[in-house]
C-alpha cells in the first residue's frame, strides 16, 4: 500500500495516463470534477463508464480493456463492493497502479492488486493529494 508522501508523489510524477472508472457527467459527482482537474494537470484521462458515450467532451469507454492505450493508473470511483472486478481488469490490462478514492475501501481487492505487482492507494482523494504534493 502506498501511503507515504514520497511514494504518492513518485506515483503522481511517473503517471501519464489515468483511467477514471465510474466517471460521471453529473456536475454534483466528484468523479467528473476530478477527471477534469487531472486533465488540467496534464494527464491523459480516459473516462470509464458503460452508461455514457462521452464525458467532458471525451470518448467514454465501457471498460478498461476498451481503452486503446496503456494505462498507468486506474482511479476508482465505485462502491467498495464493486471494486474487485475493476482490480481484476486493471491487472489484466497491466496497469501500474490503482487508486481507490475517499470512502472506497476494499482490503481483499487491494491485496489482490498488490499481489499482482500493482501500486495501491486506498481511501484517498487523488486531487487532494496532487494539490498537496505537486506544487
Amino acid at each position: 500500500m502506498l501511503t507515504k508522501d514520497n511514494e504518492l508523489k513518485e506515483l503522481l510524477t511517473k503517471t501519464k495516463t489515468i483511467a477514471v472508472v465510474g466517471a460521471s457527467p453529473k456536475p454534483w459527482r466528484d468523479s467528473g470534477a476530478i477527471a477534469e482537474y487531472l486533465l488540467k494537470q496534464g494527464y491523459m484521462v480516459y473516462p470509464v463508464n458503460p452508461n455514457y458515450p462521452e464525458i467532458l467532451r471525451m470518448k467514454c469507454y465501457p471498460d478498461l480493456k476498451s481503452i486503446p492505450v496503456k494505462i498507468d493508473l486506474v482511479d476508482i470511483f465505485r462502491n467498495p463492493d464493486d471494486v474487485e472486478p475493476v482490480i481484476e481488469e486493471a491487472i489484466a490490462v497491466k496497469a501500474k497502479a490503482v487508486w481507490m478514492q475517499l470512502g472506497v475501501i476494499n482490503q481483499p481487492a487491494a491485496a489482490k492488486a498488490e499481489k499482482a505487482g500493482l501500486g495501491v492507494v486506498m481511501n484517498r482523494c487523488i486531487a487532494v493529494e496532487h494539490r498537496a504534493l505537486m506544487r
